[in-house]
C-alpha cells in the first residue's frame, strides 16, 4: 500500500514512509558490509585494507552516476503531485533510458581511470593490485547501479517505498551467498567478494524494472516515452548535474583524505575503514528521513501546498537530530564490539584507529542530521545548486584537515574531518533555506 503524502498527518505519513528507505538503505548497505566482513575474516587484514582503500574512489565514480539519477527524478514527484500523468511518465521514461547510457559511459571512463587515481591516492604498494582487481569489477556494474537508483527512486517518487526493500532483500540474501561461496569456498579472494555484489545487484534491478513498467499502477511508461527527448533530457540535466557535482566534489575531498589516511599504512586503514563502515549504518535512520522528506516535499511542491511543507520540515529536522543523539551514543558503546567482526584476532592498531574516529564522530553528530534534512529538502523543491555549494563546503573541510592540520596534530584531525566538512555544508544549507521558507510563506499568504 502506497503512503499519501498529500494529504493527513504529513509526519506520520514521512515515518512510516521512511521506514522501508531506511530498511532498503541498511540492505543495500550490507553489500559492501558483508563483502569487508567476509573478506576480513576469510582472506585477511591486507585485503580489507584494499577492499576499504577504494572507497573514496567508488565514492566519487558511483556518486557522481547516482547524482545524475537522483535528480532526474525529482520532475516525476512533483508532476506527481501536481496530477499531471502524462508530463510524469513522460520523464519517468527518459530517466530510464538516460540513466543507463549515462551509465555505460562512465563504466568505460572508470575503467581508463581505475589505477591512475589508485596511485593518486597514494595507495600502498602493498595492496595496490588487489585494490585494483577488485574495483574494476565493480565499475561493470555502474550501468546497473544507475539503473536500480533510477527504479527505486520512481517508485519512490509515487509513495511506494516498500517495493524497493522487498527486493533489495532478496538481493542482500543472494549477496551473502554468493560470498561464502566465492571467497569462501571457491577462494577467489576479494575478486569473488566483488562479483557477488554485481550478480546481487543486477538481481534487485531486474525485480524492480519489472514493477515499476508493468506493475506499478501509476505508471504507463510506453516505448515511445523510453525514447530519448531532448528537451526532457536537458531538463533533467539541469537538476542532475548539480547534485552530480555535489558528489564529485564531496567525493575528490574524500580521496584526498584517504590519502592522508593511507599515509599511516595497513592497519591504520584498515581500523579506518572498518569504523567508517559503522558509521554509515548509524547514518541510515537519519539518510532515510532526510530522503523520506524530498519525496514528501517534491509531491507538495508540485502541490502548491507550501505551508503544509514549512511545518513539517521544521519538525522532521527536530526528529532527526533526537536520532542523531541516540545514535551517538550507539558509536560510542556498540562501536568498538562490531569493528571487532572484521579481524580474525584481535589487532590493537586497527582498534585503536578505529576507537578515535568512532568517538570524534559521535561527538558531533548532529551535524549531519541538519544536513540529510536540509540538503534533501532544498533538492525535493528543485533548488539542487545548493547540493553542490554544500558539497564545496565538505570539500574545503576535508582538504583543511588532509593538507594543513594532519601533518600537524596526526590521525586525530582525520577523525575530525567528517564532522567539519558537515560544519561547512550545514551553514550554506541553513541560509538558503530560510530565504526559500520566507518566499513560500508570501506565496502562502497570498494564497489565503
Amino acid at each position: 500500500m502506497k503512503n499519501n503524502l498529500l494529504s493527513g498527518n504529513p509526519f506520520r505519513s514521512i515515518v512510516l514512509f521512511a521506514l522501508p528507505i531506511m530498511g532498503s538503505s541498511l540492505f543495500q548497505y550490507c553489500y559492501s558490509l558483508v563483502d569487508n566482513i567476509i573478506v576480513g575474516r576469510f582472506v585477511g587484514t591486507d585485503a580489507l585494507a584494499a577492499v576499504g582503500s577504494v572507497g573514496s574512489i567508488n565514492g566519487f565514480i558511483i556518486g557522481t552516476a547516482l547524482g545524475l539519477t537522483s535528480g532526474f527524478t525529482i520532475p516525476v514527484a512533483q508532476s506527481f503531485g501536481a496530477d499531471d500523468r502524462k508530463k510524469m511518465n513522460q520523464y519517468a521514461g527518459n530517466s530510464i533510458t538516460f540513466s543507463f547510457l549515462i551509465g555505460v559511459v562512465i563504466c568505460v571512463v572508470a575503467h581508463l581511470l581505475s589505477m591512475p587515481l589508485l596511485r593518486l591516492i597514494n595507495t600502498p604498494d602493498n595492496i595496490i593490485n588487489i585494490s585494483a582487481s577488485y574495483i574494476n569489477i565493480i565499475y561493470f556494474s555502474i550501468p546497473i547501479q544507475m539503473a536500480l537508483n533510477n527504479f527505486n527512486s520512481l517508485a519512490r517518487a509515487v509513495g511506494e517505498s516498500k517495493k524497493p526493500l522487498y527486493f533489495l532483500i532478496v538481493s542482500v540474501c543472494i549477496n551473502l551467498i554468493l560470498d561464502f561461496l566465492f571467497v569462501g569456498y571457491f577462494e577467489w579472494g576479494v575478486v569473488g567478494a566483488a562479483w557477488a555484489t554485481a550478480i546481487s545487484q543486477l538481481t534487485a534491478t531486474v525485480l524492480s524494472a519489472v514493477y515499476v513498467l508493468k506493475y506499478n499502477k501509476e505508471y504507463n511508461i510506453t516505448k515511445s516515452e523510453l525514447k530519448l527527448n531532448l528537451k526532457v533530457s536537458l531538463s533533467q540535466l539541469k537538476l542532475g548535474v548539480p547534485l552530480s557535482l555535489q558528489f564529485t566534489i564531496t567525493s575528490i575531498g574524500s580521496m584526498i583524505l584517504q590519502t592522508a589516511v593511507n599515509g599511516f599504512g595497513s592497519d591504520v586503514i584498515a581500523g579506518f575503514t572498518a569504523a567508517g563502515r559503522v558509521e554509515q549504518v548509524l547514518n541510515i535512520p537519519m539518510s532515510g528521513m532526510g530522503v523520506a522528506n524530498m519525496t514528501f516535499v517534491s509531491q507538495n511542491y508540485g502541490a502548491k501546498n507550501f505551508d503544509r511543507i514549512i511545518k513539517t520540515v521544521r519538525k522532521i529536522l527536530i526528529l532527526d537530530i533526537l536520532i542523531s543523539l541516540v545514535c551517538s551514543l550507539a558509536l560510542i558503546t556498540a562501536g568498538p564490539s562490531v569493528v571487532s567482526l572484521f579481524m580474525t584476532e584481535y589487532n590493537e592498531n586497527v582498534m585503536r584507529a578505529a576507537k578515535h574516529y568512532l568517538f570524534a564522530i559521535a561527538e558531533c553528530y548532529s551535524l549531519v542530521a541538519v544536513l540529510f534534512v536540509l540538503r534533501n529538502t532544498l533538492q525535493g523543491l528543485g533548488y539542487t545548486y545548493s547540493n553542490m555549494i554544500a558539497g564545496a563546503g565538505e570539500f574545503l573541510g576535508r582538504i583543511a584537515v588532509a593538507l594543513i592540520f594532519t601533518p600537524l596534530i596526526g590521525f586525530d584531525a582525520i577523525c575530525y574531518a567528517g564532522p567539519v566538512a558537515w560544519l561547512l555544508a550545514d551553514i550554506p544549507l541553513f541560509v538558503i533555506y530560510l530565504k526559500k521558507q520566507q518566499q513560500f510563506k508570501k506565496l502562502t499568504v497570498k494564497g489565503d
